[in-house]
Parts: C-alpha cells; sequence; structure tokens
C-alpha cells in the first residue's frame, strides 16, 4: 500500500534530495528504498536506532543513514526536495511532539517541497480504542509489542499540516483491510502456503482498498495519508 501511494504521489523529475524519516524497513527487509532511489538523485534516512541504521546501511551503502531524532534534524535548511514520512510520527507522547516534528521537517525541506505522510488513523475505531487502552496489557497479550502514541484522523491531520506552514494538496485513507486478521493470516501462510498461496492472499487484501471511494472511508481505512507543500 505504500509503494503504491508513493508512486502516485512522488514528484516526477530529476535531481530529487529525499529524506525518509525511518529505516526500520530498510533494516528488516527491502523497505521503499528502491522506489525512492528510482526517483532520486540523493536519498537520506533516520532513524532514533543505532541498530535500525546500521542495519539499514549493511542492506543499501549507497543511503545517506544517520541516528537522528526527527525532532532534531542534522541538516540544513531547504536541504531535501521531498520528506516520506511513513506512520513514523505516531509513536510520540504527546501532540506537541507531532507538531515538532512537522516544524522541523518543514525547515528542511525546500521552499515549495513536498511532505508524504502516513500515520494512524484516528478515526478508525480499531486505532482509537487501541489507542485508550493501557499499554502495558496490550504488549502482555502481543497484540502492540511496540509503543504507539499520539495520532489523528484526516481533518485532524489537515489542520495540524496548516499550523506547521503546509498546504494540503492531496489526501488519503489506506489499508482497509482487517488489519489483526490480515496480519494473524499472513503468519500462517507464511509458514504454510507457498509462494503462489502468498500471492493469492495478498490480491485478497488489495481487494479492500476498493473501500477508499466510499464517503466511510475515514472510518474504513487504518492510515490517513497526505501529499503536502512548504509554504
Amino acid at each position: 500500500m505504500n509503494t503504491a501511494l508513493l508512486a502516485r504521489w512522488l514528484p516526477q523529475r530529476d535531481g530529487l534530495r529525499i529524506l525518509k524519516t525511518d529505516l526500520f524497513d530498510e533494516a528488516v527487509a527491502s523497505g521503499l528504498f528502491p522506489l525512492l532511489r528510482s526517483a532520486a538523485a540523493r536519498v537520506a534516512g533516520i532513524d532514533v536506532s543505532p541498530a535500525v541504521v546500521a542495519g539499514a546501511r549493511r542492506r543499501y551503502p549507497e543511503l545517506d543513514a544517520v541516528v537522528a531524532d526527527v525532532r532534531r534534524l542534522p541538516f540544513a535548511d531547504g536541504e531535501f526536495d521531498v520528506v516520506v514520512s511513513v506512520s513514523t510520527l505516531d509513536h510520540f507522547e504527546t501532540a506537541d511532539d507531532l507538531r515538532a516534528a512537522f516544524t522541523e521537517l518543514r525547515r528542511v525541506l525546500a521552499p515549495a517541497g513536498e511532505l508524504l505522510v502516513t500515520l494512524d488513523n484516528g478515526r478508525n475505531p480499531v486505532v482509537a480504542l487501541r489507542n485508550r487502552l493501557p499499554l502495558a496489557i496490550l504488549r502482555r497479550v502481543g497484540v502492540v509489542p511496540y509503543f504507539v502514541g499520539e495520532t489523528c484522523g484526516p481533518s485532524r491531520l489537515r489542520r495540524i499540516l496548516g499550523e506547521a506552514g503546509f498546504d494540503v494538496r492531496d489526501a488519503a485513507v489506506v489499508l482497509h483491510c482487517p488489519r489483526a486478521l490480515a496480519v494473524l493470516g499472513a503468519s500462517v501462510l507464511e509458514r504454510r502456503a507457498g509462494e503462489r498461496g502468498r500471492e493469492r492472499y495478498l490480491r485478497f487484501l488489495r481487494g479492500f482498498e476498493r473501500l477508499e471511494g466510499p464517503p466511510t472511508r475515514s472510518v474504513t481505512g487504518y492510515f490517513a495519508a497526505a501529499r503536502a507543500t512548504r509554504r
């Protein structure tokens, strides 16, 4: 879903400088770097985890990977043309942290640079319920193995981006399959099904993206997404 969204939204021009705000996917799997590299002259990435950065560097030596906090970036003003932030900024404790991250990302973007961002959709009932339950219990039963924090629905995301100095050009809500059940099914198929069975399962899950069209999309989608331009 992330690959399809970025293929739709990434600017098509030569010499792009792209910053990605986390590198976990690149450390443990192919991630989004191949797509970003095909569209850019330079791809940089940050992560707060030195182990994740080291893993991403091993997989992709050409990636400019650094350990950094998105609220305090080690880059110059206007250093990038595009920032890609895929479900990264929804792990902060407060809305102030989220706003600080958007403000810092705006700083490192060139004038009219673009931010492509997704966050857990706070309007999705599953996300809303998860965020209201004690994290210790969720971790103990294995439902959420990581910290989940402040997030927002599509309307609030648009408002916060506007306050941070961005104009939203496009918006979407993606990943409409029942995520917990989809992950459970994938874990079973990973052990028992062959490549053909896994691909059929992924095609089945992609079919849920038809729910992006109806007005109920802001409730069924797991991630709120926006393409925003720096003012």
